[in-house]
């Protein structure tokens, strides 16, 4: 089970790899926004992390990208746990 850090760095994480994806993809967040049904403001909150996302939000913009939210979590969750080993 993941304490609050964890989760704080796994949510982090996870949208770190939303904006990767959206910049490779070369797509602008309003773009993105559009896509997902959300506003442009926030989006930017999410990528910015001034913004806690529902799962509904992950879900709407990895689906605007074309991503396995779930596959992004599971990458998200194990590069964590990683993260932690190394420091101990």
């Amino acid at each position: 089970m993941l304490n609050t850090p964890q989760r704080e760095a796994v949510i982090a994480k996870l949208v770190g790899l939303l904006r990767e994806k959206r910049l490779l993809k070369e797509l602008s967040l309003n773009q993105v926004a559009t896509r997902s049904g959300l506003s442009h403001a926030m989006v930017s909150r999410v990528e910015k992390r001034e913004r806690l996302p529902t799962i509904d939000t992950l879900l709407r913009i990895s689906e605007a990208l074309g991503a396995d939210l779930a596959k992004l979590i599971r990458e998200s969750v194990k590069s964590v746990k990683q993260g932690q080993k190394k420091r101990i």
